[in-house]
């Protein structure tokens, strides 16, 4: 029988190659029902992402989000700690970050209500498989330690699984956005 490390890797690289096809044939955007959603939401401080490889692109709603209030991104600070969000507007100056995410430039940091979480895979309880640093987890667990934090799964249809190999540390997305629409979990 095959250790939980190996069958998380086996069901990253299933989800890679389910995204890596989706991409190819939707060329990465695909924010409409984002944009939808958090019209919802309008003022809340929120985090997206900024998308690198074949990750699913937010960033016409983060625009649109950023005209009614906070938008930041996530900032990785050190192996095996949580992310901080730096505030991110759609002209602003970034740099390389780790990973090859962009950051912002300056540090603006604040505390998002609404995490757009990007995501290798996803089943349709709320299970997320990212790539495996935890960070996410870690996040989520925080802010939600304080106060109602609402997760937002982004990712193409095409990412999501039958089942995935859990474990007790992985927060639950509250929401599931594709690119056909929004699976609500709550």
């Amino acid at each position: 029988m095959m250790d939980l490390t190996a069958i998380k890797a086996q069901a990253r690289k299933e989800g890679f190659a389910r995204r890596k096809a989706a991409f190819d044939a939707n060329g990465g955007g695909a924010g409409g029902y984002l944009s939808e959603i958090l019209a919802g939401y309008r003022g809340v401080p929120l985090s997206g992402y900024m998308p690198i490889r074949t990750e699913i692109n937010p960033l016409s709603a983060m625009a649109e989000a950023a005209a009614y209030g906070a938008v930041g991104v996530p900032v990785i600070q050190a192996a095996g700690q949580p992310l901080r969000f730096s505030k991110w507007q759609p002209d602003g100056a970034m740099k390389a970050g780790p990973f090859g995410a962009q950051i912002p430039e300056v540090d603006d940091f604040f505390e998002p209500e609404i995490v757009i979480v990007p995501l290798v895979a996803f089943d349709a309880q709320g299970g997320r498989l990212g790539y495996g640093g935890g960070f996410y987890d870690r996040t989520l667990e925080l802010l939600r330690g304080r106060r109602a934090t609402l997760a937002i799964g982004f990712a193409f249809a095409a990412q999501q699984a039958d089942s995935l190999p859990l474990e007790p540390t992985d927060q639950p997305l509250d929401m599931i956005v594709t690119e056909n629409g929004v699976i609500s979990l709550t």
